[in-house]
C-alpha cells in the first residue's frame, strides 16, 4: 500500500478521525491513499484510490472530509473533490458538472444513511455522498460502474492509525 506523503511540518501525521472505506485487505487491485494537509499541519481529509484496471486508472475513489475542510466547498454545479481527483487520475480533462441530486435512504448495518446520488454530465461516473454522525462527509466516485446498495455493506471504519507515518 502506498501513501502519498511529504516529510514536512505542514503534512499531517494522520487524520484525527476514522476513515470509512473498504478494507485494503479485501480489495484485489492496487490501493493508494492521500491526505489533504492544512497549513497548520492538521488533516483536512483522506481519500483512497482503488485501482482494478491494472494501472490504467482507478475504478473508485472514496473520500472522507471532516467538517471545515475546504475541499467540501463546491459551487453550484461543481463536482466534488473526489470526482475531480478521479478525472485527474484518468487524465480526463472534460468539463463535467453536477446535473441533479437525489436523496435516498440506505441501510448500512444498523445505521440509516441518507445518501445523495449525484447525476453528472459524464454518465460513466457514478457519485454518492453521505454525512456520518461525526460530521465527516463521505463521497464515493466510481468510473464506468454503478454504485449499488451492496457497496455500503463493504464500508467499514479504517482506524486513523493506519494513516500514521512510521
Amino acid at each position: 500500500m502506498s501513501f502519498l506523503r511529504r516529510r514536512s511540518s505542514a503534512t499531517p501525521a494522520g487524520p484525527d478521525f476514522d476513515v470509512l472505506a473498504m478494507d485494503p485487505g479485501d480489495w484485489p487491485g492496487n490501493l493508494g491513499a492521500g491526505l489533504l494537509p492544512a497549513p497548520d499541519g492538521s488533516c483536512q481529509g483522506v481519500f483512497l484510490r482503488y485501482d482494478l484496471f491494472g494501472g490504467r486508472g482507478p475504478a473508485m475513489i472514496i473520500g472522507n472530509l471532516p467538517e471545515g475542510s475546504p475541499a467540501r466547498e463546491t459551487a453550484e454545479g461543481e463536482v466534488p473533490f473526489e470526482v475531480a481527483q478521479l478525472l485527474l487520475a484518468l487524465e480526463n480533462d472534460e468539463d463535467i458538472t453536477v446535473v441533479s441530486t437525489e436523496d435516498m435512504p440506505v441501510m448500512q448495518g444498523d445505521n440509516l444513511l441518507i445518501v445523495r446520488r449525484l447525476k453528472l454530465s459524464e454518465s460513466r461516473i457514478s457519485c454518492v455522498q453521505f454525512d456520518r454522525s461525526d460530521n465527516v462527509l463521505v463521497t464515493i466516485a466510481a468510473w464506468d460502474r454503478p454504485i449499488t446498495d451492496d457497496l455500503y455493506a463493504l464500508l467499514k471504519p479504517l482506524p486513523a492509525e493506519l494513516f500514521q507515518q512510521g
